[in-house]
Protein backbone atom coordinates (compact mmCIF):
# COMPACT_ATOMS: atom_id res chain seq x y z
CA UNK A 1 0.00 0.00 0.00
CA UNK A 2 1.60 3.28 -0.47
CA UNK A 3 -0.02 6.66 0.94
CA UNK A 4 -2.78 8.74 -0.61
CA UNK A 5 -0.84 12.26 -0.64
CA UNK A 6 -2.48 15.09 1.23
CA UNK A 7 -1.98 18.18 -1.02
CA UNK A 8 -1.08 21.50 1.08
CA UNK A 9 -1.69 23.50 -1.78
CA UNK A 10 -4.10 22.28 -3.61
CA UNK A 11 -6.47 22.37 -0.20
CA UNK A 12 -4.56 25.85 0.40
CA UNK A 13 -5.67 26.83 -3.33
CA UNK A 14 -9.55 26.21 -2.85
CA UNK A 15 -9.88 27.90 0.52
CA UNK A 16 -7.51 30.75 -0.74
CA UNK A 17 -11.19 31.26 -3.56
CA UNK A 18 -13.18 31.45 -0.68
CA UNK A 19 -11.32 33.83 0.73
CA UNK A 20 -10.91 36.32 -2.02
CA UNK A 21 -14.47 36.03 -2.35
CA UNK A 22 -15.54 37.17 0.79
CA UNK A 23 -12.86 39.99 1.02
CA UNK A 24 -14.20 41.55 -2.24
CA UNK A 25 -17.60 41.46 -1.06
CA UNK A 26 -16.88 43.13 2.42
CA UNK A 27 -14.42 45.55 0.43
CA UNK A 28 -17.58 46.73 -2.30
CA UNK A 29 -19.11 47.60 1.25
CA UNK A 30 -15.93 49.78 1.99
CA UNK A 31 -14.35 47.20 4.43
CA UNK A 32 -11.47 46.08 2.97
CA UNK A 33 -9.93 43.47 5.74
CA UNK A 34 -5.90 44.78 6.83
CA UNK A 35 -2.70 43.01 7.81
CA UNK A 36 0.13 44.42 9.40
CA UNK A 37 3.26 42.50 9.45
CA UNK A 38 6.11 43.76 10.77
CA UNK A 39 9.62 42.55 10.67
CA UNK A 40 12.56 43.19 13.21
CA UNK A 41 16.04 42.42 11.95
CA UNK A 42 17.84 40.15 8.99
CA UNK A 43 16.85 36.61 9.56
CA UNK A 44 16.71 35.20 5.91
CA UNK A 45 14.07 32.92 6.67
CA UNK A 46 12.05 35.64 8.27
CA UNK A 47 12.41 37.68 5.04
CA UNK A 48 11.22 34.97 2.75
CA UNK A 49 8.38 34.39 5.03
CA UNK A 50 7.32 38.12 4.93
CA UNK A 51 7.65 38.59 1.29
CA UNK A 52 5.15 35.44 0.64
CA UNK A 53 2.35 37.25 3.39
CA UNK A 54 2.98 40.56 1.58
CA UNK A 55 2.25 38.47 -2.12
CA UNK A 56 -0.60 36.79 -0.26
CA UNK A 57 -2.45 39.93 0.89
CA UNK A 58 -2.19 41.44 -2.64
CA UNK A 59 -3.57 38.42 -4.37
CA UNK A 60 -6.30 37.83 -2.04
CA UNK A 61 -7.50 41.72 -2.43
CA UNK A 62 -6.49 42.85 1.43
CA UNK A 63 -4.94 45.85 2.21
CA UNK A 64 -1.37 45.60 3.30
CA UNK A 65 1.25 47.07 5.40
CA UNK A 66 4.81 45.78 5.84
CA UNK A 67 7.27 47.55 8.36
CA UNK A 68 10.77 46.60 7.92
CA UNK A 69 12.92 47.42 10.90
CA UNK A 70 16.57 47.34 11.98
CA UNK A 71 18.16 45.04 14.08
CA UNK A 72 18.41 48.01 16.28
CA UNK A 73 15.43 48.80 16.91
CA UNK A 74 14.61 48.85 20.48
CA UNK A 75 11.64 47.09 22.42
CA UNK A 76 10.55 50.65 23.36
CA UNK A 77 9.98 51.45 19.94
CA UNK A 78 8.39 48.39 18.89
CA UNK A 79 6.00 48.09 21.22
CA UNK A 80 5.19 52.20 20.33
CA UNK A 81 4.50 50.79 17.18
CA UNK A 82 2.21 47.97 18.25
CA UNK A 83 0.43 50.69 20.29
CA UNK A 84 -0.04 52.55 17.16
CA UNK A 85 -1.31 49.92 15.22
CA UNK A 86 -3.72 48.72 17.75
CA UNK A 87 -5.33 52.42 17.59
CA UNK A 88 -6.08 52.29 13.61
CA UNK A 89 -8.94 51.22 11.98
CA UNK A 90 -8.22 49.86 8.75
CA UNK A 91 -5.73 47.40 10.50
CA UNK A 92 -7.41 44.40 11.39
CA UNK A 93 -4.57 41.95 11.86
CA UNK A 94 -0.95 42.54 13.63
CA UNK A 95 1.56 40.16 12.93
CA UNK A 96 5.53 40.65 14.64
CA UNK A 97 7.25 38.22 12.76
CA UNK A 98 9.34 35.59 15.16
CA UNK A 99 12.01 35.14 15.71
CA UNK A 100 12.85 38.98 17.07
CA UNK A 101 16.27 39.85 18.17
CA UNK A 102 17.81 39.05 21.71
CA UNK A 103 17.44 42.21 23.05
CA UNK A 104 13.71 42.30 22.74
CA UNK A 105 11.01 40.27 24.80
CA UNK A 106 9.02 38.29 22.50
CA UNK A 107 6.11 37.75 25.00
CA UNK A 108 5.99 41.84 26.06
CA UNK A 109 5.69 41.87 22.25
CA UNK A 110 2.90 39.39 21.67
CA UNK A 111 1.21 40.71 24.97
CA UNK A 112 1.02 44.02 23.43
CA UNK A 113 -0.78 43.17 20.55
CA UNK A 114 -4.45 43.77 20.66
CA UNK A 115 -6.40 40.56 21.16
CA UNK A 116 -8.85 41.14 18.74
CA UNK A 117 -6.21 41.70 16.00
CA UNK A 118 -3.62 38.57 17.22
CA UNK A 119 -4.08 36.66 13.98
CA UNK A 120 -0.82 34.41 14.95
CA UNK A 121 -3.01 33.45 17.69
CA UNK A 122 -0.21 34.14 20.24
CA UNK A 123 -2.02 36.10 22.61
CA UNK A 124 -2.35 34.16 26.33
CA UNK A 125 -6.32 35.46 26.12
CA UNK A 126 -6.30 33.91 22.61
CA UNK A 127 -4.25 31.00 24.46
CA UNK A 128 -6.64 30.43 27.21
CA UNK A 129 -9.99 30.61 24.73
CA UNK A 130 -8.01 27.71 23.21
CA UNK A 131 -7.34 25.85 26.39
CA UNK A 132 -11.14 26.09 27.59
CA UNK A 133 -12.79 25.93 24.21
CA UNK A 134 -14.29 29.32 23.58
CA UNK A 135 -14.34 31.28 20.83
CA UNK A 136 -10.63 32.72 19.57
CA UNK A 137 -8.55 33.24 16.38
CA UNK A 138 -6.59 30.32 15.98
CA UNK A 139 -2.80 29.48 15.81
CA UNK A 140 -2.09 29.02 11.87
CA UNK A 141 -0.36 26.01 11.73
CA UNK A 142 -1.83 23.98 14.00
CA UNK A 143 -5.60 25.26 12.27
CA UNK A 144 -3.80 24.38 8.95
CA UNK A 145 -2.99 20.70 10.03
CA UNK A 146 -6.83 20.43 11.34
CA UNK A 147 -8.16 21.51 8.56
CA UNK A 148 -5.55 18.99 6.28
CA UNK A 149 -7.03 15.89 8.07
CA UNK A 150 -10.38 16.76 7.52
CA UNK A 151 -9.72 17.05 4.10
CA UNK A 152 -9.11 13.55 3.87
CA UNK A 153 -12.56 12.41 5.01
CA UNK A 154 -11.20 10.92 7.88
CA UNK A 155 -13.71 11.38 10.82
CA UNK A 156 -11.93 12.46 14.37
CA UNK A 157 -14.16 11.64 16.58
CA UNK A 158 -12.82 8.70 18.51
CA UNK A 159 -9.40 8.19 16.61
CA UNK A 160 -6.52 8.00 18.40
CA UNK A 161 -4.41 11.25 17.91
CA UNK A 162 -0.59 10.99 18.57
CA UNK A 163 1.48 14.84 18.50
CA UNK A 164 5.28 14.35 18.53
CA UNK A 165 6.31 17.36 20.35
CA UNK A 166 5.43 19.81 22.85
CA UNK A 167 6.26 22.96 21.84
CA UNK A 168 3.60 26.28 22.23
CA UNK A 169 3.28 27.40 18.63
CA UNK A 170 2.33 23.49 17.62
CA UNK A 171 2.25 20.54 19.46
CA UNK A 172 0.34 21.75 22.51
CA UNK A 173 -2.24 24.27 20.49
CA UNK A 174 -2.96 21.13 17.90
CA UNK A 175 -3.36 18.50 20.31
CA UNK A 176 -6.19 21.20 22.02
CA UNK A 177 -7.78 21.24 18.78
CA UNK A 178 -7.74 17.33 18.17
CA UNK A 179 -9.68 17.02 21.23
CA UNK A 180 -11.87 19.81 20.03
CA UNK A 181 -12.90 17.23 17.46
CA UNK A 182 -13.60 14.49 20.14
CA UNK A 183 -10.24 12.58 19.08
CA UNK A 184 -8.19 10.94 21.90
CA UNK A 185 -4.71 12.90 21.99
CA UNK A 186 -1.52 11.29 23.06
CA UNK A 187 1.21 13.52 23.55
CA UNK A 188 4.73 12.34 22.77
CA UNK A 189 8.14 14.43 23.63
CA UNK A 190 11.72 13.97 24.08
CA UNK A 191 11.29 12.33 27.62
CA UNK A 192 8.71 10.40 26.51
CA UNK A 193 9.75 6.34 26.92
CA UNK A 194 7.83 4.33 24.43
CA UNK A 195 7.16 6.59 21.70
CA UNK A 196 6.91 3.83 18.91
CA UNK A 197 4.91 1.82 20.84
CA UNK A 198 2.39 4.62 21.93
CA UNK A 199 2.75 5.90 17.83
CA UNK A 200 1.86 2.32 16.44
CA UNK A 201 -1.54 2.91 17.73
CA UNK A 202 -1.78 6.26 16.21
CA UNK A 203 -4.89 6.38 13.71
CA UNK A 204 -3.61 9.92 13.22
CA UNK A 205 -0.01 10.99 13.29
CA UNK A 206 0.84 14.05 13.81
CA UNK A 207 4.64 15.24 14.10
CA UNK A 208 6.58 18.43 14.59
CA UNK A 209 10.00 17.87 16.71
CA UNK A 210 12.39 19.45 14.06
CA UNK A 211 14.42 16.52 13.62
CA UNK A 212 14.91 15.64 9.64
CA UNK A 213 13.37 12.22 9.05
CA UNK A 214 13.36 10.94 12.49
CA UNK A 215 10.19 9.41 12.06
CA UNK A 216 10.40 6.13 9.62
CA UNK A 217 7.63 3.09 8.62
CA UNK A 218 8.38 1.65 12.17
CA UNK A 219 6.41 4.41 13.89
CA UNK A 220 3.47 4.36 11.56
CA UNK A 221 0.20 1.91 11.54
CA UNK A 222 -0.76 0.88 8.84
CA UNK A 223 -3.27 3.17 7.31
CA UNK A 224 -2.50 6.25 9.14
CA UNK A 225 -3.11 9.68 8.36
CA UNK A 226 0.52 11.08 8.93
CA UNK A 227 0.84 14.79 9.15
CA UNK A 228 4.45 16.29 9.06
CA UNK A 229 5.22 19.75 10.41
CA UNK A 230 8.67 19.67 10.18
CA UNK A 231 10.81 21.79 7.80
CA UNK A 232 14.37 20.94 7.84
CA UNK A 233 17.42 22.13 6.02
CA UNK A 234 19.57 19.08 4.89
CA UNK A 235 23.16 19.50 4.13
CA UNK A 236 22.54 19.07 0.78
CA UNK A 237 20.43 22.25 0.93
CA UNK A 238 17.19 20.18 0.00
CA UNK A 239 14.04 20.36 2.25
CA UNK A 240 13.10 17.41 4.62
CA UNK A 241 10.58 17.19 7.06
CA UNK A 242 10.31 15.35 10.69
CA UNK A 243 9.08 12.07 8.82
CA UNK A 244 10.94 10.20 6.59
CA UNK A 245 8.67 10.47 3.72
CA UNK A 246 9.74 7.56 1.38
CA UNK A 247 9.70 5.13 4.17
CA UNK A 248 6.57 5.91 5.79
CA UNK A 249 4.30 6.79 2.82
CA UNK A 250 4.36 2.88 1.99
CA UNK A 251 2.63 2.36 5.64
CA UNK A 252 0.55 5.22 5.95
CA UNK A 253 -3.09 5.59 4.36
CA UNK A 254 -2.57 9.46 3.92
CA UNK A 255 0.62 10.93 4.45
CA UNK A 256 1.55 15.08 4.29
CA UNK A 257 4.74 15.27 1.72
CA UNK A 258 7.75 18.43 2.57
CA UNK A 259 7.45 20.75 1.01
CA UNK A 260 4.24 20.94 -0.42
CA UNK A 261 2.16 19.98 2.59
CA UNK A 262 1.79 21.59 6.15
CA UNK A 263 3.57 24.46 5.15
CA UNK A 264 1.35 26.40 2.34
CA UNK A 265 -1.32 26.14 4.77
CA UNK A 266 0.08 28.42 7.51
CA UNK A 267 -0.10 31.97 5.62
CA UNK A 268 -3.78 30.76 4.42
CA UNK A 269 -4.76 30.41 7.82
CA UNK A 270 -3.01 33.37 8.51
CA UNK A 271 -5.03 35.16 5.90
CA UNK A 272 -8.36 33.30 7.14
CA UNK A 273 -7.32 34.95 10.57
CA UNK A 274 -7.55 38.18 9.57
CA UNK A 275 -10.44 37.77 7.32
CA UNK A 276 -12.35 36.35 10.61
CA UNK A 277 -10.74 39.54 12.71
CA UNK A 278 -11.78 41.83 9.72
CA UNK A 279 -15.77 40.95 10.48
CA UNK A 280 -15.59 40.34 14.29
CA UNK A 281 -14.43 44.60 14.19
CA UNK A 282 -16.62 45.22 12.41
CA UNK A 283 -19.64 43.43 13.14
CA UNK A 284 -20.20 41.95 9.86
CA UNK A 285 -20.10 38.15 10.66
Amino acid sequence: MTAAIISGKQVSDEIRIEIAREVALLTERGAQPGLAVVLVGEDPASQVYVRNKEKSCVSLGFYSEVHRLSASTSQEELLAMIEDLNSRNEIDGILVQLPLPKHIDEKAVINAIAVEKDVDGFHPVNVGNLVIGDDSLLPCTPAGVIELIKRTGTGLVGKHAVVIGRSNIVGKPVSLLLQRENATVTMCHSRTANMAELCLQADILVVAIGRANFIDASYVKPGAVVIDVGMNRLDNGKLAGDVDYDSAKEVAGYITPVPGGVGPMTITMLMSNTLIAAKRRRGLE
